[in-house]
């Protein structure tokens, strides 16, 4: 089967090297407007950080990249927070029906919904901006959609370690919008094929313990799993999800 591995950070992209996860045949893909750009180097910096052309450009690089990679043997993609919420997103619309099985890290379903803590230490949605555009989108004026509508509290051994300048703090209104499951989320979530979800239950961004009560009476093909003491950038690399990705592989 073709896994694609949805990486919003270079820590992930370690971590696949690690797991011997990125082959010709499971590539790790930054998603446009994030981390590195691996056909920019040296600066290895994205064109546009933390935004992109229009709402839908996320889910069509993906459809491309599915079809790039289609060995007709099934697609699995694996994505983590954002690029959980993309995975969803897909699974209802550029990707519908082409999954054999998804794997999700900490996934973002919407910022409303009832695993986002009131109180994140991670991100922080402009939500009075973000339902003013979400109005005049309705009305078809998308113009002012480049407009910064979320925001990221990363912590200060990211920001000022190494790769500290390829962190995207800010997402546009069209960049996050891209990366969300749609308004009526459970049903992005119900055309998920089997999906394994994976969770810290010390997420600073999300309720854990939320994920499963929140997903389960939309569909029945998810397996959950909480991870004890692990957070929202640490369950990444943790050892467990390690094993319980490779196990959802076998």
């Amino acid at each position: 089967m073709t896994l694609l591995w949805i990486l919003l950070s270079i820590i992930g992209v370690q971590f696949a090297l690690a797991l011997g996860l990125i082959t010709s045949q499971r590539p790790a893909k930054n998603l446009r407007g994030e981390g590195l750009d691996f056909q920019r180097l040296p600066e290895g910096l994205p064109e546009k950080r933390g935004d992109i052309d229009y709402v839908d450009q996320l889910e069509d690089n993906l459809a491309d990249l599915a079809k790039a990679y289609d060995n007709g043997r099934g697609l699995i993609v694996l994505g983590h927070s954002s690029g959980g919420g993309l995975v969803i997103r897909a699974a209802n619309g550029a990707l519908k029906g082409q999954l054999s099985k998804a794997i999700l890290l900490a996934p973002y379903l919407k910022h409303n919904a009832p695993t986002a803590r009131a109180d994140s230490a991670w991100a922080a949605p402009l939500t009075r901006r973000i339902i003013g555009l979400s109005m005049l989108n309705l009305m078809r004026i998308r113009r002012l959609n480049g407009l910064t509508a979320l925001q990221f509290r990363f912590p200060d051994a990211v920001l000022n370690g190494p790769l500290g300048h390829t962190a995207t703090r800010a997402y546009s209104y069209r960049m996050m919008v891209g990366f969300t499951p749609r308004a009526a989320y459970l049903k992005d979530i119900a055309a998920l094929p089997d999906f394994t979800l994976i969770a810290g239950d010390q997420d600073e961004a999300f309720h854990g313990d939320l994920y499963e009560p929140t997903l389960r009476p939309a569909t029945q093909k998810g397996t959950y799993h909480l991870l004890q003491g692990r957070g929202h950038l640490d369950v990444v690399d943790a050892s467990e999800t390690y094993a319980l990705i490779k196990a959802a592989l076998a």
